[in-house]
């Protein structure tokens, strides 16, 4: 037990430095490579967070335990909105501008009642997790299409900002790059089996580990963004990172561990509890975001909402576990 505990911490502390500098690597190279700063927003910061819950759940699939995998990514969604944009805003409200960000909340929604859709008969097979990933893969096509015609959109203007501060070399962010990767395989090996291990001990099943103790881990690389891009003003990127990260984790988590492995016998709190709540989040989301005829923005009161939302969530899986 005590191995599995080290492994745990171990792994998440070098899940979240290796996530950092894989995402920073790909940014600044993207940036010599001419890629306009919104699509660097969009795409290689939103969706490059989301590595570890990508590998992690990959790593999952292939062990044989597509459960942890799709606990981590339901649990990753329901962390971003509740915990992560809750202690947001309690740090400083979050002004919502993007009309990128505007359009792809309609979009998140859309696909989280795709994905209750899918588990309707508690199996998401192989079939269904390719459609995933081709949805994925026709989002990435349509986030290029509105970056290239969308402009002065302040999430460029944000990312610009950004990308301006860098000092890194091509040569190093390359090497970042590369070695993020690297260590992203490494650390999330380490972390899938101390969890893994940890449950087996506990007689606690692979998804309520998925659901808290992974899915709190991956999720840090996005509560570190979503923190440090409020306290700069970037609001955008801090709710882009949000939205874009569960958009990523339900397409392409979901899709690459269900084609790996079909992920079968799903309980029924699966869908009744965890994806309800996943849907509830979203929805709180698209509300507190887009107001029409008011600020948007996600002001302090409604940041402590969402965070207690957060508690009670886990409170209401910690009573599953007895």
């Amino acid at each position: 037990m005590l191995l599995a505990i080290l492994a745990i911490i171990a792994g998440f502390a070098l899940l979240v430095w290796s996530a950092d500098r894989f995402v920073e690597g790909a940014a600044v190279s993207a940036h010599y490579a001419g890629i306009p700063p919104l699509l660097i927003g969009m795409l290689v910061v939103g969706f490059g967070t989301s590595a570890p819950e990508m590998v992690v759940s990959a790593m999952a699939a292939v062990d044989g335990n597509p459960a942890l995998a799709l606990g981590n990514a339901l649990g990753s969604n329901i962390v971003n909105i509740t915990l992560i944009l809750g202690v947001t805003a309690l740090i400083a409200p979050i002004a919502v501008h993007s009309t990128i960000v505007r359009k792809e909340l309609p979009i998140l929604l859309a696909i989280t009642l795709i994905i209750g859709a899918m588990l309707w008969d508690f199996t998401i097979s192989a079939y269904e997790a390719l459609l995933l990933i081709t949805g994925f893969l026709l989002l990435i096509g349509w986030s290029v299409w509105s970056g290239i015609r969308t402009k002065n959109d302040t999430l460029a203007t944000d990312m610009n900002a950004e990308l301006n501060q860098q000092t890194l070399s091509l040569k190093k962010a390359l090497m970042w790059l590369t070695i993020g990767l690297a260590l992203l395989m490494v650390s999330s090996r380490i972390l899938v089996w101390g969890a893994v291990e940890i449950a087996q001990q506990l007689g606690i099943s692979d998804l309520i580990i998925g659901l808290t103790i992974v899915a709190l881990g991956t999720s840090l690389p996005e509560l570190a963004a979503s923190i440090i891009a409020a306290r700069k003003g970037e609001h955008d990127i801090a709710v882009g990172n949000v939205v874009g990260s569960n958009i990523f984790n339900s397409l392409a988590v979901i899709g690459i561990a269900g084609v790996i492995e079909p992920i079968r016998d799903i309980t029924e709190a699966v869908f009744w509890r965890d994806w309800m709540v996943m849907l509830a989040a979203t929805i709180l989301l698209l509300l507190v975001a887009i107001r029409f005829g008011k600020t948007r923005e996600i002001n302090r009161a409604e940041g402590g909402l969402l965070f207690v939302c957060y508690i009670s969530y886990t409170c209401l899986l910690s009573y599953a576990v007895r």
